[in-house]
């Protein structure tokens, strides 16, 4: 039960935003380990490749030696047996080439085994960077639901309340939802952008060696091959911030962006057809209605295609005077939609924002029939410029 005794909001509000900044300080402060790991751990991978060259090279150095230490100590073998038929300089040459011999080949044996020991070594530092990498990650995960969680709309408790257990099943998926999203995202860049810097870090080294080994003309090629991973790396960066925020929509608006995602959407996904049409005159509206409607289509037709396993989409908006109606209609395997309340997260989240700006929202859906979904957005005279 609540108390009756006034609270002082504004000391709690200090309380609470200086708990936030320090967990928010603590996961940059994980990031920063976890990300200058990654670095300590792509340079130790290059050293190693280094070190297993050596080894090998040694290993054959050692099989050289061995070969000619043999051939030695047999010549030293003949010339003290029959030490009457050699000279006083041939038995010494003799025995100086096989003690030189032996020498080197201690000398080789001994740097395989360091070498060795200086592989396994970074073996082992490999596994402890990879196994706090991984750690740092989940730390991070853990704290950006925390954070999530506290920031959420935790000042609107009376209104939630009205609706508890709703609202916390619905914020729980939400944030399980972002923190998936942010995973997949930064697993998208460090397999992506990442790795391919990194692979310009190493090609730029060799570069210098091919420039010194192989001169000018092969440096430069290398330099060619250079410029096209610089050139993937930054096709693949654009790519990752347009499917965060498309920032043609402030500039363009609704229409020019949407054609623009859904005309990329079919260059990543070959095997679907999308057409898009707008009739009548496009209205450019507020940041906030932009967005919600790009999210609306974004979310229906990835749907389409990622649950629906569609070919076909059309997305069809209609601009009229007083509302706007957009469908979005796909050929792919339907569902029932008397039957999708444990995996009805994404049209749970359409609808949520759906409500926000005082539309509705229609699914026509059946099993092995695709999907229809119908929006219906009124304009409302202070949502329009």
């Amino acid at each position: 039960m609540l108390s009756n005794e006034k609270i002082d909001i504004a000391s709690l509000d200090v309380i609470f935003n200086r708990m936030i900044d320090t967990i928010t300080n603590s996961k940059n402060d994980i990031f920063i380990i976890s990300e200058q790991s990654r670095r300590n751990f792509e340079q130790l991978k290059l050293e190693l490749e280094l070190v297993k060259q050596k080894i090998a090279i040694t290993i054959n150095e050692c099989d050289l030696l061995e070969q000619k230490t043999k051939i030695a100590k047999n010549r030293l073998v003949e010339v003290s047996k029959y030490f009457d038929k050699y000279s006083e300089e041939q038995v010494r040459e003799a025995y100086e080439n096989a003690n030189e011999l032996q020498i080197k080949l201690s000398l080789t044996r001994a740097n395989e085994k360091q070498l060795r020991e200086k592989r396994d070594d970074i073996e082992r530092r490999l596994r402890e960077l990879n196994d706090t990498i991984e750690r740092a990650e989940h730390i991070v995960n853990q704290v950006n639901v925390v954070v999530n969680y506290l920031t959420s709309d935790l000042k609107n408790v009376g209104k939630a309340l009205e609706k508890a257990k709703m609202k916390q099943e619905f914020g729980i998926k939400i944030i399980a939802s972002q923190e998936k999203e942010r995973k997949r995202i930064s697993r998208e860049i460090h397999d992506g952008p990442a790795q391919m810097m990194a692979n310009v870090l190493m090609r730029s080294d060799l570069i210098e060696r091919t420039y010194r080994d192989r001169g000018v003309e092969a440096a430069i090629k290398e330099i060619r091959d250079l410029k096209v991973t610089v050139r993937e790396a930054l096709s693949e960066v654009r790519r990752i911030i347009y499917d965060l925020r498309p920032m043609a929509l402030d500039d363009l608006g609704i229409i020019p962006t949407l054609r623009k995602y859904l005309s990329t959407l079919m260059e990543y996904n070959p095997r679907v057809q999308i057409k898009f049409q707008s009739n009548n005159s496009e209205t450019r509206l507020p940041s906030d209605y932009e967005v919600s409607i790009f999210r609306l289509v974004q979310e229906s037709v990835n749907n389409a295609i990622k649950h629906g396993e569609a070919s076909e989409i059309s997305v069809k908006i209609e601009w009229l005077k007083k509302h706007i109606n957009i469908n979005v209609k796909d050929n792919g395997s339907g569902f029932d939609i008397n039957n999708v309340k444990e995996k009805s997260f994404g049209l749970v989240g359409m609808k949520e924002r759906i409500d926000l700006l005082k539309g509705t929202m229609d699914i026509n859906s059946n099993p092995g029939q695709g999907t229809l979904i119908m929006f219906k957005i009124p304009l409302q005279e202070h949502a329009m410029n």
